[in-house]
């Protein structure tokens, strides 16, 4: 069966959550979105290619950065309304320059930094 991103149930602003997931060791590195049109780049090009919803604009993964996510498989969920992507990360996943996005646990009610920043 051909994948075709139409089949795909999309937010009313034409987007999908997305999860980049480590292809290795299956961390959760970060939660992001894209559109129709960023699936099929990442598809194409291999380089995951998110849309920025305060930029309004594709994003590259890594572009500016260098770290970047190279596509190992993207995955669809049940009810075909998020994807999974599994990456090979280079460098950090996180713009505040951690591993990943998910650095903040709640615990007895605060709030705690469980990583810092990668050096």
């Amino acid at each position: 069966m051909t994948f075709d991103p139409a089949s795909l149930q999309f937010n009313e602003a034409g987007l999908i959550p997305v999860i980049a997931q480590d292809a290795q060791t299956y961390e959760v590195l970060m939660l992001a979105w894209m559109s129709a049109e960023s699936i099929t780049r990442t598809l194409e090009s291999g380089k995951v290619t998110y849309w920025s919803r305060s930029r309004q604009a594709f994003w590259v993964k890594g572009e500016t950065s260098g770290n970047v996510q190279k596509l190992v498989e993207m995955r669809v969920d049940c009810d075909r309304d998020c994807l999974l992507v599994l990456v090979e990360q280079s460098g950090p996943a996180c713009h505040t320059g951690r591993r990943n996005c998910f650095y903040t646990a709640i615990q007895g009610g605060e709030e705690v930094e469980l990583m810092r920043p990668m050096v």
